[in-house]
């Protein structure tokens, strides 16, 4: 399987944005794109107009940097949402907070989205009840997740639960004390940052 293995950090630096992709460390000072908030590279302060192509390019890449997804997974997620009825760019992210890693990473479970995978993958995550070890499985209204038993322990001893654990989004019910998350509602477009521009990633795959 591919897997990313270089520096998250200049992920960030290269998309101009902070992607938010190691956890607590975004939001210290220590972190990079805050330190040198430029591209990486002996040429990365020379300015350089993109093209059109360029420009939707670079918000495809960040968005399917910021959920961890690779590109035939990212491809699908699109092909997948223009096919449903309604608006594309609302359900692309729809389908895209859904994933399993996501909602553990958004209810506060995990620190970022490849902690929160790994805890999937390894069998951490139970969904109604039955352990799920899909990160890119999709949950739905009513499905309840929590952390199995015997990881509850490790979990609640290490520093899991983010400083920023106060943006809790509204389709979703979380209590951390029993490490435990409820879907309420498919999350709208108004749940995902509003930086994000989805119509370049609409007409990147309609050239």
């Amino acid at each position: 399987m591919a897997r990313y293995r270089d520096s998250k950090c200049k992920l960030c630096r290269n998309e101009g944005a902070k992607l938010f992709l190691k956890g607590e460390r975004c939001y210290t000072p220590k972190c990079a794109f805050d330190r040198r908030p430029y591209r990486t590279g002996p040429h990365a302060q020379t300015r350089k107009k993109l093209s059109e192509y360029a420009v939707q390019l670079r918000e495809k890449q960040k968005v399917r940097r910021i959920y961890g997804v690779l590109e035939r997974q990212f491809f699908n997620t699109f092909t997948a949402a223009a096919r449903q009825q309604g608006v594309t760019g609302t359900l692309l992210f729809q389908r895209l907070e859904t994933r399993l890693d996501n909602v553990v990473y958004r209810s506060g479970l995990a620190l970022s989205r490849s902690h929160a995978r790994q805890m999937v993958m390894h069998g951490h995550i139970l969904v109604n009840g039955k352990r799920l070890n899909i990160p890119s499985a999709r949950v739905a209204i009513n499905d309840v997740i929590t952390v199995r038993a015997r990881s509850q322990a490790a979990l609640k001893g290490m520093h899991a639960l983010r400083s920023n654990i106060g943006v809790i989004p509204a389709w979703m019910e979380a209590d951390l004390e029993k490490l435990m998350v409820k879907i309420l509602l498919l999350p709208e477009r108004q749940d995902v940052d509003a930086t994000l521009k989805e119509q370049l990633i609409i007409e990147y795959y309609s050239r």
